[in-house]
């Protein structure tokens, strides 16, 4: 059977001596539910990269096409990628909070509600005012709608488990976002190929280095 922590027992009298038992459960908690952090960050990196990357190649800036690609294909492609990137997330975070009871686990369990709920939320508006936007624009809207969410959710992760690099990361794609959005279609997909998407993946590689810190 596999053990369990609990975040919500009472403290003891002494404030400094609670204090130290707080600090210490935590930081065993965090080691018990260890998981390589790439998998929270590589799944969307690598979607972003490859996603984005083939929007580039087939609307490039001022309708140019680099590859021709069926029109379908990429869009389709980031949207798959997208969905996957999200059930990898899901997965590792139900695996990374399954074995935690109380605070931790209602704050898991929320902010995958918050995910699913946003993203649903933001499909259905796209779905029905997509039509009425010119056609350079309609891609530009969906993805730049779709990461700022990411970047929305990344920065509220970092605010409610106190993880600086979860919170950076979301302020990175949300000042990325921002820039491909003035840069315009088919410069959009560029920027966000390569610095949202490359960022995600050299966040993920770094990312170990707050956990040993808060572990240690």
């Amino acid at each position: 059977m596999s053990e369990s922590f609990v975040d919500n027992d009472q403290p003891p009298g002494d404030p400094a001596e609670a204090l130290r038992l707080i600090e210490e459960q935590r930081a065993a908690a965090l080691r018990h539910i260890h998981i390589d952090d790439r998998w929270w960050y590589w799944p969307w990196g690598f979607a972003w990269l490859i996603g984005f990357g083939l929007l580039f190649l087939r609307f490039g800036p001022d309708g140019r096409v680099f590859v021709d690609l069926p029109e379908w294909l990429p869009v389709a492609a980031l949207i798959a990628l997208l969905v996957g990137a999200g059930v990898i997330s899901g997965l590792t975070g139900a695996r990374a909070y399954g074995s935690v009871v109380g605070e931790s686990s209602r704050r898991g369990a929320y902010y995958g509600w918050a995910w699913s709920i946003a993203f649903t939320g933001a499909t259905v508006i796209l779905v029905r005012v997509s039509d009425a936007l010119p056609e350079d624009l309609r891609t530009l809207v969906w993805s730049a709608t779709m990461v700022a969410l990411t970047g929305a959710l990344h920065m509220a992760g970092g605010a409610i488990w106190l993880n600086r690099t979860l919170f950076q990361l979301g302020v990175w794609i949300s000042v990325v976002n921002v820039a491909g959005v003035l840069a315009g279609p088919g410069w959009q997909s560029l920027i966000m190929c390569v610095a949202a998407g490359g960022g995600m993946i050299v966040f993920g590689a770094f990312a170990g280095r707050w956990r040993r810190r808060v572990t240690a």
